[in-house]
């Protein structure tokens, strides 16, 4: 099962350039997160920071009861087999096969027998689809098929948290969509704790259970998809509408005189669409993380028509005034 990651104050940069400071956020156990972001946002470099391979200037990754930001090398080791990462490019070895990539974290960091290798490799081969395919290497192999190889190996040693870093990069919308899914099947089955950094506005619609956005040098927002897909914060709807009139710019934040220009235009950023349904399992049982019908709408002072919530948490809805 998957464990809770607190994140407090954390602060990095680079050079005496920040990154992103003061990121304080909380990735809730089993649950599936999406952090979202203009590029040039240091997404990648706050994976990173969370796996321990980049150190913060200040604050803390808290992670059973260990802030990982203090830890000996040693210890922070021992943590780290906690996490499985998804990088973009899947990170296979060329010259490797399929079964070798998959089976080499086992090899190196556990003292199974090869008969027990065999069988665990098959075991996560089958789960992404891959069975059969063991033996290609991977320039044999499409690009979605090397994703679902990195993502066994991910797997390979029973992560309580995995961290998937732009999954869909290179890939087209439809081998996205089986990604996607997988992504959802994946979760339900092990319960681990995923976050995925993304740009793909149709994966941060439909498949998290809470989303962030880091923008301008901080976390902009972070919370429930439904929070998230019915803010006015004028970042949060430019991104998601995918529209040039809003603060983010080529430069990531427009200057002042743009922004003038567009207020004295009269050019107002459209709503928010209806919430899509959230992506369920393939199995049709309810997500680990369903909430019960309608309660962030009820904390919220949010009340969804007749018919929304049926039995599916993020059924399609409008937001009531208090959140245009």
């Amino acid at each position: 099962m998957g464990v809770e990651v607190r994140v407090e104050g954390l602060t990095k940069s680079f050079g005496g350039q920040p990154v992103w400071s003061d990121v304080s956020l909380t990735l809730p156990a089993g649950e599936i997160s999406v952090l979202l972001g203009p590029s040039g946002t240091g997404k990648s470099v706050f994976l990173k920071t969370l796996v321990g391979l980049l150190k913060p200037d200040r604050g803390a990754i808290w992670i059973e009861g260990r802030d990982l930001a203090r830890l000996s090398e040693r210890a922070l080791y021992e943590v780290r087999k906690l996490f499985g990462v998804l990088f973009q490019d899947g990170a296979l070895f060329g010259s490797m096969t399929i079964y070798d990539n998959v089976a080499f974290p086992l090899r190196e960091h556990t003292r199974r027998s090869e008969s027990e290798i065999r069988a665990v490799v098959h075991e996560k081969l089958e789960m992404v689809g891959l069975l059969g395919a063991e033996r290609k290497l991977p320039g044999e192999i499409s690009g979605g098929m090397r994703k679902r190889a990195g993502l066994a190996r991910a797997l390979v040693l029973d992560p309580q948290i995995i961290l998937f870093d732009e999954p869909d990069s290179g890939l087209d919308p439809v081998r996205t969509a089986y990604l996607n899914q997988l992504i959802i099947d994946l979760n339900q089955q092990t319960g681990a704790t995923f976050l995925i950094v993304t740009h793909d506005i149709n994966t941060a619609r439909t498949v998290p259970d809470n989303i962030g956005l880091i923008y301008h040098g901080h976390l902009a927002m972070f919370g429930p998809r439904e929070m998230l897909l019915s803010s006015t914060e004028p970042v949060v709807r430019q991104f998601l509408n995918a529209q040039r009139i809003g603060p983010i710019g080529m430069a990531e934040e427009k200057d002042s005189d743009e922004l003038r220009a567009e207020a004295e235009a009269g050019v107002e950023l459209p709503p928010l669409p209806p919430i899509p349904l959230q992506l369920a399992p393939s199995d049709g049982r309810p997500r680990r993380a369903e909430q019960s019908p309608g309660r962030w709408c009820e904390e919220h002072d949010v009340v969804p028509p007749a018919g929304s919530f049926q039995g599916v948490r993020g059924s399609v809805w409008q937001p009531t005034e208090a959140l245009r």
